[in-house]
């Protein structure tokens, strides 16, 4: 895997943004990060709550026009 990986999720609905963010985090090594676009407006809810309860790190959020992205740190849990 590379340093920071990318997902796009432009399209897809909840909870589909959230499961698939999850999904990809699970191959990354903790550290790694993961960079997010989607254009749910549930995301901005959805995937740092993910985070917070997964134990990673939401680095930063960011929206330009319909698009959402998030920058995540893989955390150390399994």
């Amino acid at each position: 895997m590379t340093s920071s990986d990318f997902l796009d999720l432009k399209g897809l609905k909840c909870p589909l943004p959230v499961l698939r963010t999850r999904q990809a985090l699970i191959r990354l090594e903790a550290g790694a990060r993961l960079v997010v676009e989607a254009t749910d407006p549930m995301s901005v809810l959805d995937i740092p709550h993910m985070c917070n309860e997964d134990g990673h790190r939401l680095i930063a959020q960011d929206r330009h026009d319909d698009i959402i992205r998030f920058t995540i740190e893989k955390g150390n849990r399994p």
